[in-house]
């Protein structure tokens, strides 16, 4: 499929122009409306700015809620005050770190608070930086781990080692590209019965000497549950002693690295474990942040390889950058840092345990209505996965996706891969905003579309890849 696809209306349709309401016209509304712009080549003239305004509001009207969002993991709520600073800073380039100086700093403390919060054994030693999301954050935590690799098998590499990486099947696809793009086999530990996630022992038997890491990934985007990092690491202790291997293990905390450290403080998963090489965690997920900001960790510069980091002085000083992207805006990082002072360590806790609140509440209502089967409660990150019950036959998970769009709710249906292809789910995600008056919506929304679905002949929803919603 083409990433984007053209018009498929014969040619005169092609040339059509958008509407353009006479009130929009400023000056001569009939003028407006003569001179309306094409919709898919670039039109000859300038509109004005109330005009151009009003035409893209209005499409953009067509898009779904955003709070009704119960598919994304991303924040789509933030004060008013975060907002304002965000417009304040939309213009500052992140990159331009001479140049913003104070943006710089607001980056390097995020750096700092977040090496403390997941126990680097010296916080000031620990090394990191803004991305533009958790993607880009694995891009780089898997070049280090490579180009580690590479260094300590000069001997063998590139002409007879080829790297791999071992990580559970449910990892998001983010780890797939980088597989792709910098040539790393991916090595999958499948799913198995009721495991949804990564097994220790399965993770350590695809070990060789040419594994560059292993992924743990705290929150599976699938179920929501948390894979067991630490035991992880004593699967690989055990590993080293037999065999001699040394794997580093890098945890993709995407979502939980900012739900455990605050709702589960007896979790050892993070720098606490000598194994653990790196970390990421998305600031745009349960870091509270609009979209656009992600993080990456090592607990020292030994574990980040020098050569990665680049140097660059046109900018009007010389400055290190050690990501994919180059220019961005500073907003997103000003945003967190807002956030990390607004909130605090107790106010990430009462909002995190207010949303894991919501989950669990709304998985246990839906449990209660005995048409469903959970997988997840919401008891690790705040989001559950659930199926239909056994007996159900006369509609299945993708129906109920449908049905629930009717009403403004995006809830996912997808099947699980490898050894579970069988099982098809549904997936909510709660997030801040999600408030427990919504949860009561939604779940009277659900009920009553029972006693419709109940009543179908069979599941409607023949092209399982066609109704299926969620890809990531």
């Amino acid at each position: 499929m083409p990433l984007h696809k053209g018009p498929v209306t014969p040619e005169p349709e092609h040339d059509r122009h958008l509407a353009l309401n006479p009130f929009y016209g400023l000056a001569n509304p009939i003028g407006g409306m003569t001179d309306a712009p094409p919709r898919h080549r670039l039109p000859d003239g300038p509109l004005p700015p109330m005009s151009a305004y009003q035409l893209v509001h209005d499409e953009l009207m067509l898009d779904g809620n955003s709070r009704l969002n119960l598919a994304t993991f991303v924040t789509t709520w933030m004060e008013p005050q975060a907002g304002v600073l965000m417009a304040e800073c939309r213009d500052k380039n992140m990159i331009d770190k001479d140049e913003y100086p104070r943006t710089a700093e607001l980056e390097r403390r995020c750096v700092a608070m977040l090496a403390d919060l997941w126990n680097a054994p010296d916080p000031s030693a620990a090394v990191g930086c803004s991305t533009t999301g958790s993607s880009e954050a694995c891009m780089l935590a898997g070049m280090a781990l490579k180009r580690r690799w590479a260094k300590r098998n000069a001997d063998r590499y590139p002409g007879s080692a080829r790297p791999n990486l071992v990580m559970g099947v449910n990892v998001q696809v983010c780890w797939d590209k980088f597989c792709n793009f910098w040539e790393v086999e991916p090595r999958l530990v499948p799913m198995e019965g009721d495991r949804f996630h990564l097994d220790p022992q399965a993770a350590a038997a695809l070990c060789d000497e040419n594994t560059i890491g292993v992924v743990a990934v705290l929150g599976s985007t699938f179920d929501g549950s948390y894979e067991p990092v630490a035991e992880v690491c004593a699967a690989l202790d055990a590993l080293q002693e037999r065999t001699g291997l040394d794997i580093p293990v890098h945890v993709d905390g995407a979502s939980g690295a900012m739900v455990a450290p605050f709702l589960d403080e007896d979790l050892v998963w993070d720098f606490r474990l000598p194994r653990v090489s790196s970390i990421n965690t998305s600031g745009h997920k349960y870091g509270l942040v609009y979209p656009g900001v992600g993080w990456a960790l090592w607990p020292s510069a030994a574990e980040l390889p020098e050569e990665l980091v680049f140097r660059v002085n046109y900018l009007g000083g010389d400055m290190p950058t050690f990501a994919l992207n180059f220019s961005r805006p500073g907003a997103q990082v000003v945003a967190q840092y807002y956030t990390f002072l607004r909130l605090g360590r107790e106010g990430y806790r009462a909002v995190q345990q207010t949303t894991r609140d919501v989950a669990r509440g709304v998985a246990e209502r839906i449990e209660e209505l005995g048409d469903f089967r959970l997988l997840t409660r919401g008891d690790q990150l705040p989001v559950f996965a659930f199926t239909t019950a056994p007996d159900i036959t006369s509609y299945d998970v993708f129906d109920v996706s449908r049905r629930l769009r009717e009403h403004g709710w995006l809830v996912p249906a997808y099947t699980f891969p490898a050894n579970r292809e069988d099982l098809s789910v549904l997936r909510v995600v709660c997030r801040n905003g999600f408030s427990t008056d919504l949860a009561e919506l939604f779940v009277e929304d659900l009920r009553r579309l029972l006693p419709e679905l109940r009543s179908q002949p069979h599941p409607l929803s023949h092209d399982k890849a066609a109704a299926t919603s969620f890809h990531h």
